[in-house]
């Protein structure tokens, strides 16, 4: 990976953007794009679209969530301390000890997610499993006057966790999910705007809002920008780790490059071309299967204005909605050179309908 590109993709990781909350890591995300783009521009929500070749045909939209699961302030008590409600799926057991860091009007404010030492919990028979409602955040003040003067019911929680590199082209950070997928589609229009010359396609490279909450910022883009033919960006379980079950959650594995998936909203003549071109370009792929519906924003996109050919192509990911989700960059450099050379496959008013 370039050196710009990874910079582009540390700065991006570590930018808060919770769902609902994600204007700071749209500005990174815009300001990378529009050296590349023709055209760049945010709807009333904040969803983030950068066009290259307007006016092309079809019009083909790359897209991936700017969102990542957080927590929000929901009530302090008369000691100052902070409850919480989960933004997305956050899990309470591996939250707890945890160093946080609250959004506020005024500025960031530290805090640390409260554990009880085990010398104090000998006397209980058995470990309960936090909830939500159990974690309380401690941020260094001794009275509810003194913390609402600091943070307000709604503020935003995110883990203090930072991109870094591990080894063998491993990375590990929180939030990977799903700024990966914005990364791709940023460095897909980059190659692109490198081979304009032979582009037929309109590509609207897309970084999307609120999708741990419920698929909502794809379902308003892909509405208003009613796209031809659309490719999805995600992380997807790599299952090669002590205690996955393969027969039920398949044999993903990271440094084999990305999956696609095989079923649901999955349009099976783009399935079959991404394939085409993976071929072609010595891009290794892995394959997943789904029975209904993949839990990305592929699912709202494909059900909109009567049925948008989609596909998902997905980066394998251990230790998913944790602060340290594991990667390989070398899987994720391979996804924008996909999406890039699906782009330039496409012939001028191509559409993709399945053969009956």
């Amino acid at each position: 990976m370039r050196d710009e590109s990874l910079k582009f993709l540390e700065t991006l990781i570590n930018t808060p953007s919770p769902s609902g909350h994600e204007a700071r890591g749209q500005r990174v995300w815009l300001e990378y794009v529009r050296e590349f783009a023709d055209e760049t521009f945010t709807d009333a929500y904040g969803n983030a679209v950068a066009l290259l070749n307007k006016g092309g045909t079809p019009r083909l939209m790359l897209a991936g969530h700017a969102d990542e699961i957080a927590m929000t302030v929901n009530y302090v008590d008369d000691n100052g301390f902070l409850y919480v409600r989960k933004v997305g799926g956050v899990d309470p057991a591996i939250t707890k000890a945890q160093r946080v860091t609250i959004h506020a009007k005024d500025g960031p404010v530290k805090g640390v997610v409260g554990n009880v030492a085990p010398h104090l919990m000998k006397l209980e028979k058995e470990r309960k499993v936090p909830e939500m409602h159990d974690l309380f955040i401690d941020i260094g003040v001794s009275s509810r006057k003194e913390a609402e003067k600091l943070v307000a019911i709604g503020d935003p929680i995110t883990l203090n966790d930072p991109f870094e590199l591990l080894r063998n082209d491993l990375a590990v950070a929180r939030a990977f999910d799903n700024r990966i997928g914005t990364f791709a589609v940023a460095e897909a229009l980059r190659l692109l705007a490198k081979s304009r010359h032979r582009l037929k396609a309109e590509v609207c490279a897309v970084s999307n809002i609120m999708e741990e909450v419920g698929l909502f910022g794809a379902r308003q883009i892909a509405y208003a920008l009613k796209p031809d033919a659309a490719l999805v960006v995600d992380v997807t379980h790599a299952t090669d780790y002590p205690t996955v079950n393969k027969a039920m959650h398949g044999d993903i594995k990271l440094g084999k490059g990305p999956t696609l998936t095989r079923g649901g909203p999955n349009h099976p003549a783009m399935v079959e071309r991404l394939k085409d071109v993976a071929k072609k370009e010595e891009i290794p792929l892995q394959f997943e299967a789904t029975s209904n519906t993949s839990g990305t924003d592929t699912d709202a996109i494909f059900w909109t204005r009567g049925g948008i050919p989609s596909a998902l192509i997905s980066l394998p990911n251990r230790y998913m909605h944790s602060p340290v989700e594991v990667v390989s960059l070398k899987d994720l450099a391979q996804i924008p050179q996909l999406m890039a050379a699906f782009a330039l496959s496409l012939k001028r008013e191509e559409q993709f309908k399945v053969k009956i």
